[in-house]
């Protein structure tokens, strides 16, 4: 009787000891303690790797913010991470220029493409064989979901369509006929944001967009289609252009005291581009964020991704420099935060 007792108490303390032994496997692996299950935690960056910041187009004054050591973007966080980090591209925003530049990365041994999509489509075949030879692929700015690793967002795409249009609707006082000068028809951001526009026009039904129409990121196209806009439509009462290049070249067509005040303007630019315009009442107010944190940001992601401190899975988490802390979220994708206003109160403050 007593030996079936003992028997019985020692399995008791058996079953106990294994059950705080779960228990304690469970808090460790929860509380995210690194564990042989989370190697990634504490994973060191890798130095000395090759990157190419490939933007959409070279001379483009909002690229060359996004990615510059002198505005601090994406060269100079890669130079403060210890990479080696090169800017290259066509001179046109398109497939056609942009390819030959990504091709040329990767036979120099690129480890990682940094790349504003022209066209989520047509830069596919070259970004899936940088991929099969084990080169990481980042897109920011423009995305080519079926082609990359991750995409580093510059706001939330709802967030810029809505903003755009609650801008314009105030300046147009909620009517009247309004355009859009977007870039390129095969920009994804751009096509985003038009789709929210127009959810968020909605809300305004005295507001008819007319046309949409492409500058292609380019500075005469944009003024050729804008001033093409204006004589199709005489009682145009308001544009609205996303890019960095189509904003200020449609600012400056209505910068006279025919169209000033009458065809309200609004759009994504740089303020040093904008500055005039808003100052002089051309365009009272316009969005953006700080293209070089967007491209600072693409950097870290990258880099943190290539050494495997990350993976592109929802809920993955790492430090972006002077930035903070970011999260990967749905569908790859990292959000650098929301457009920020500028108007003639605040505009003199920055110098990008």
């Amino acid at each position: 009787m007593k030996d079936s007792t003992k028997s019985s108490r020692l399995r008791v303390s058996l079953l106990c000891a294994l059950t705080v032994g779960l228990a304690v496997a469970s808090l460790v692996a929860v509380s995210g303690i690194a564990t042989a299950a989370s190697p990634r935690a504490t994973r060191p960056l890798e130095k000395g790797l090759k990157v190419f910041v490939i933007p959409k187009n070279l001379g483009n004054s909002y690229f060359t913010t996004a990615d510059s050591v002198k505005t601090q973007g994406a060269l100079y966080a890669l130079k403060r991470l210890g990479e080696v980090g090169t800017e290259t591209s066509g001179t046109a925003a398109t497939p056609s220029s942009q390819i030959p530049a990504i091709e040329g990365a990767i036979t120099k041994g690129a480890n990682i493409l940094i790349v504003s999509a022209t066209d989520p489509s047509a830069l596919c075949p070259t970004l899936k064989g940088a991929m099969a030879r084990g080169v990481t692929v980042v897109t920011y700015d423009s995305d080519a979901p079926a082609c990359r690793d991750l995409f580093v967002d510059q706001a939330n795409a709802q967030g810029i369509g809505d903003i755009e249009v609650d801008i314009i609707a105030k300046e147009m006082g909620d009517a009247g006929q309004l355009a859009v000068v977007s870039a390129a028809p095969t920009a994804t951001n751009q096509n985003a944001w038009i789709v929210y526009m127009k959810q968020e026009l909605k809300k305004y039904p005295k507001i008819k967009l007319v046309k949409i129409v492409y500058g292609m990121d380019d500075t005469a196209t944009s003024t050729t289609v804008t001033e093409g806009l204006l004589t199709a439509y005489p009682n145009l009462k308001g544009i609205i252009s996303p890019t960095s290049v189509g904003l200020p070249a449609v600012a400056a067509v209505l910068d006279t005291a025919k169209y000033r005040g009458v065809v309200q303007v609004t759009g994504l630019a740089t303020p040093l581009a904008m500055k005039k315009y808003v100052l002089d009442g051309t365009c009272p107010e316009f969005a953006l964020w700080n293209p070089a944190d967007l491209g600072y940001l693409a950097a870290y992601a990258a880099v943190n991704y290539a050494s495997g401190a990350i993976s592109n899975a929802p809920g993955q988490s790492f430090v972006g420099g002077k930035l903070g802390k970011y999260t990967v979220g749905a569908k790859d994708t990292i959000l650098l935060g929301l457009p920020f206003v500028f108007n003639k109160s605040n505009i003199s403050q920055f110098h990008f």
